[in-house]
């Protein structure tokens, strides 16, 4: 008995040694010289908008009328076109999710049809493990013109449980490489997801903001090679309160970091700093706009300020807010509710009046090409949107870009059953502000 005592002591002291190697062969890594962000110039060509006009104008990115949709974003392609991802299926985490995309024509200025770009079929078989469920995909064009797509995978438990995999395409999402799983930890390398929009640096290389819902709740910023491998990673906040960071360069090495707070104190969001392009990031600290443990998305403005999309309430979603602040974070403004529940505390409605009002705000935003699907929407209200407590509307999870037309691009889930396109311009922001 006590042999076989000591044989697992001594197998179970053997395993805690390999993590111990591997896991300082990660952390105690030598020090590398970090390129500064690349700060793009915007410019006006290829666009079809006249971009000294205000202009502001919204359309649904999605079409399908009967799966939940979740966690979109957004990126830039050439001659203003965009695309946009995100996941869809009979409710986040189920079996049948699929990462979904369309592709926006900016000349007739509406999205296209839904294409699939990953399911957990085709994610298995390429990185040879059984996958549980999908999410959180998040799509970027890198400035060598490779066009990147990162999403969360779950092979066993909850979200806890996350690895994220990457594809890439050389031809603006025609043909895709097969996923691969990044290597983002050395303990089983499970438990880190992605959400919100990477930068580059000058030589090409991917900063990723990335967070952990295992152990704790924290947030990271992953150095990725322009060939997908992780060379590297900083930490942005620790313990067990902050989520899915939104970065946003403000100069050659600086960079602020707005995080979700997911703790019961104050309900702010948390802002953190770094001055040497991500390697160490200031403790976060609460700001001004309240958030309800709800994503936000953040992007600088031409006047050193920043723009901010969050759900500026301490409780609920049922308000979508942009709001411009200074870079020094001191002063708020709302700029505009993108969309709002006609109730200012967010009460549900009765089916007859909640449709009403969502089939106009449908309409406001479906573009000639989803005009069609208003009275199919309408006669699904109760498998979607409502319970037996009454009908809520709900705005959530944007994602933020200005492409290199000088245009801003918001995407966001809208009520759970389309993913919303916002855009507009700086002579519009100005207007607004």
């Amino acid at each position: 008995m006590r042999a076989h005592t000591f044989s697992l002591l001594s197998k179970c002291l053997t395993v805690l040694v390999v993590f111990a190697i591997f896991g300082s062969a990660w952390w105690l890594h030598p020090s590398r010289s970090v390129p500064g962000f690349a700060m793009a110039l915007p410019s006006e060509k290829g666009t079809a908008v006249d971009v000294q006009a205000p202009f502001y104008r919204s359309r649904f990115a999605s079409s399908d009328l009967d799966e939940f949709v979740h966690a979109s974003s957004v990126t830039s392609l050439p001659s203003g076109a965009l695309m946009s991802v995100w996941f869809a299926g009979s409710r986040e985490g189920a079996a049948d999710v699929q990462i979904r995309a369309s592709r926006y024509d900016a000349i007739a200025g509406e999205w296209g049809p839904e294409l699939i770009l990953a399911t957990r079929e085709s994610t298995s078989t390429a990185i040879q493990r059984h996958i549980r469920k999908l999410g959180n995909p998040v799509i970027a064009l890198a400035p060598d013109d490779r066009l990147w797509l990162f999403y969360v995978s779950v092979s066993i438990g909850g979200w806890a449980g996350s690895a994220i995999n990457a594809m890439y395409s050389d031809d603006f999402g025609e043909n895709w490489s097969p996923p691969k799983q990044l290597v983002t930890t050395p303990f089983l390398n499970i438990s880190t997801l992605v959400r919100n929009a990477p930068v580059f640096h000058r030589d090409g290389t991917i900063g990723l903001p990335v967070y952990h819902e295992f152990l704790g709740k924290f947030a990271e910023y992953l150095y990725i090679s322009p060939d997908g491998e992780v060379l590297d990673k900083s930490r942005i906040s620790k313990g067990k309160h902050s989520l899915q960071p939104t970065v946003v360069p403000t100069s050659e090495y600086g960079a602020l970091a707005l995080l979700r707070y997911a703790g019961e104190t104050h309900h702010k969001v948390l802002a953190s700093r770094t001055e040497d392009a991500g390697q160490s990031w200031s403790e976060p600290y609460p700001i001004e706009p309240a958030n309800p443990n709800s994503s936000l998305a953040a992007i600088a403005t031409p006047n050193d300020g920043l723009l901010v999309a969050l759900n500026d309430l301490e409780d609920g979603r049922f308000r979508l807010r942009l709001m411009g602040s200074d870079e020094g974070l001191s002063f708020w403004k709302p700029v505009i509710d993108l969309d709002e529940s006609p109730d200012p505390l967010g009460n549900p409605f009765s089916r007859e009046v909640y449709s009403d009002i969502i089939g106009d705000k449908f309409q406001s935003s479906s573009g000639p090409r989803r005009i069609g699907l208003l009275s199919d929407f309408l006669a699904n209200l109760d498998q979607r949107v409502c319970s037996m407590h009454g009908c809520d509307f709900e705005y959530e999870y944007p994602y933020f870009i200005k492409s290199s037309d000088g245009l801003y691009h918001l995407v966001y889930s809208w009520n759970n059953t389309f993913i919303k396109h916002v855009s507009f311009n700086d002579s519009w922001l100005e207007a607004q502000l």
